[in-house]
């Protein structure tokens, strides 16, 4: 039997991409030869698929001979096994028609992944890929990423559910840094946990193209949340972002919310089942009422009550330019006023649909906790200045401190302390612990101590809770602003409004960095504007409670470095010269460190001379303390004072 060969099967005498380009070359475009081109190939393709099988080993899949005249080729569960896909591919080299391959579970593993990388170097037509489910593990991830590396066809590919783990991600971060072709990306299910969450945000700030990511079902928690939302901040093309199923928590909304007040091209946003509460939805709002351009968010199957439910509509009525059509809480029960108040933000965001599960819901309020007996007792003692004997020496006769239970219960009644029948009660059981129906009130100076320590202890408690919570909030801002600055290029930045909910008077704006130039260019936001990038002078925009020393309509951006910029300016004639190269290298400075340089004509004048007005001021202030010296001293000793004098 005649040998054949991977060569041998790609580059064959009836080769249909040959037999085409001489048909258009010569112009023979009539049906009837489209008709017989197609037949053609499809021949071909069957014949080479039908050796290629007979060559590894495998049974044919007719389904795959019957449809070749279909641009898509679904062959999800055949199980078809690495051998079986490297038929398939050996085929699809001289394939010219099929546009989409489902290869979902067909166990093609690694070997699989490798051929088909192989196939698409030659083969310019699939667009749609879909691998999931195929026990690719670390080593197809490596094939795939040379595939996503190499392809100049590829708009979508599918790797759900094959085993990836962190170190596999740089492989898809470092191909899709440089294929700019990839419009959909599908890594749900797999085990991606912080440092993966680290390569997945290079990623989406670096990457120019990507529109869609699938991340469901993974690990992102803390560290790899934060990581992805550093990410999503400097990002200037995703529209679509799935994270749902991942324990994001209340520390990854915090970070998403942050990421919100920047990114302003995500149009939908699941974070469905993330583990956040209402107070990391209330921090997840604070970055909506920044944001102008996500239309759908999904929050579905998280701890959230009806505190939630009213901090999300409030973000939305609270910010007149928002784009939310659809918010998703299906779990949550409401109650009338947040009925109440979804009907007034729906009369200004007309629409507005909140999805929730029902009106029943309500605020849990702590009940009102007593106030301790023994507390109240000392309160009462301190004020009227009584000692503990004065307010129990007319039912203890014989001052032994004990005294029977109906009698303390009548004279405590018959007080003007102000207690209870709780309060009473609870104090009986307190002094009254040995049955013998007599109330020891010996305990109560004992009781009164234990109750102190334990009033400190909560205390305590309290302020170490608030401060670790307060801490742990600023590590993660930092941790953000880290990731922000680790997964951008260095020399990068953009302006970012900081409130776009206020069109009247200055902008507040922040420099935010991102992955190069273009991104400023393509931004279609127009509340600024970026104009003379190669003028000599470097206008700085408004920053929170400064004003500019010269309003400018639209902020510039300077491109080229001046290291001695504002060497005429007085404040940096110590050495403490500001270059631009410095601005762009700490673009959140404060904007009075920036101060127009002073002209001839105003250091000529007199009276705004800086060194006379200093001495001026130092010889008065020297007097009016000379002054006050000799009044306190003649106060204290006026016979000294008349000597001196």
């Amino acid at each position: 039997m005649s040998t054949l060969s991977f060569e041998s099967l790609c580059l064959e005498d009836n080769y249909p991409s040959t037999t085409l380009k001489h048909g258009l070359e010569d112009e023979l475009d009539t049906d009837l030869e489209v008709d017989e081109e197609n037949r053609k190939n499809k021949t071909s393709v069957a014949d080479i698929y039908l050796q290629a099988c007979k060559l590894v080993g495998v049974v044919p899949v007719s389904y795959f001979i019957r449809n070749l005249d279909s641009p898509i080729m679904t062959l999800s569960h055949h199980s078809l096994g690495p051998l079986g896909c490297k038929a398939l591919s050996i085929a699809l080299v001289s394939d010219m028609h099929i546009t989409t391959l489902e290869l979902a579970d067909n166990d093609i593993q690694a070997e699989g992944a490798k051929h088909l990388a192989e196939m698409l170097r030659a083969n310019f037509t699939i667009q749609y890929l879909d691998l999931s489910n195929n026990r690719l593990h670390s080593t197809g991830a490596e094939y795939v990423g040379k595939m996503l590396a190499d392809s100049i066809s590829l708009k979508s590919i599918k790797l759900s559910g094959n085993g990836f783990t962190d170190d596999d991600a740089k492989y898809f971060a470092d191909a899709l840094t440089i294929n700019l072709g990839i419009k959909e990306l599908h890594l749900s299910h797999n085990r991606f946990c912080g440092r993966g969450g680290e390569h997945l945000g290079f990623l989406l700030a670096n990457n120019e193209s990507l529109e869609v990511l699938n991340l469901c079902w993974n690990h992102f928690r803390m560290k790899g949340a934060v990581a992805l939302c550093a990410g999503l901040k400097v990002n200037m093309m995703l529209k679509h972002l799935d994270l749902s199923w991942n324990g994001f928590g209340n520390e990854g909304a915090l970070a998403m919310g942050e990421a919100l007040k920047f990114n302003n091209t995500l149009v939908h946003l699941n974070l469905s089942n993330n583990r956040i509460t209402n107070e990391g939805v209330s921090m997840l709002s604070k970055g909506l009422e920044y944001n102008d351009t996500l239309r759908v968010l999904l929050l579905a199957y998280n701890s959230l009550t009806v505190e939630g439910a009213l901090a999300l509509v409030n973000a939305v009525k609270n910010t007149h330019k928002t784009a939310l059509e659809e918010i998703n809480i299906c779990n949550v029960l409401v109650n009338e006023n947040f009925l109440h108040l979804l009907d007034v933000t729906c009369e200004e965001h007309p629409g507005l649909d909140v999805q929730y599960g029902g009106v029943g819901g309500f605020i849990a309020k702590k009940p009102v906790k007593r106030i301790d007996p023994m507390k109240v007792i000392q309160d009462y003692l301190d004020q009227h200045k009584l000692r503990l004997w004065d307010f129990f020496r007319n039912i203890d006769k014989d001052a032994t401190m004990r005294v029977p239970v109906a009698d303390f219960r009548n004279a405590v009644q018959q007080s003007s302390v102000p207690l209870d029948r709780f309060q009473i009660e609870e104090l009986i059981q307190r002094l009254a612990r040995d049955g013998t129906g007599m109330v020891d009130y010996r305990g109560l100076a004992d009781t009164r101590k234990q109750m102190m320590k334990n009033h400190r202890r909560q205390l305590h408690k309290f302020a170490s809770r608030q401060k670790k919570e307060k801490h742990k909030s600023d590590r993660i801002l930092k941790t953000f602003q880290s990731a922000v600055e680790a997964v951008t290029p260095q020399g990068s930045m953009v302006i970012s409004p900081g409130d776009p909910r206020d069109s009247t008077g200055p902008q507040h704006f922040s420099a935010t960095p991102l992955s190069s130039w273009h991104h400023i260019v393509m931004s279609n936001s127009g509340r600024y504007s970026i104009s003379n990038p190669s003028s000599d002078h470097v206008h700085l925009p408004t920053l929170a409670g400064t004003r500019p020393p010269h309003s400018t309509k639209s902020p510039s951006l300077h491109s080229r470095s001046q290291p001695n910029l504002l060497t005429a300016s007085p404040h940096t004639a110590q050495g403490k010269s500001i270059s631009a190269k410095a601005i762009r290298s700490n673009p959140e400075m404060h904007h009075s460190m920036l101060k127009p340089a002073f002209t001839h004509l105003t250091r000529s004048r007199p009276a705004l001379d800086n060194k006379q007005m200093g001495l001026e001021a130092t010889s008065k202030k020297g007097r009016k303390t000379k002054a006050k010296k000799l009044v306190v001293k003649y106060s204290k000793n006026p016979t000294t004072v008349k000597k001196k004098t």
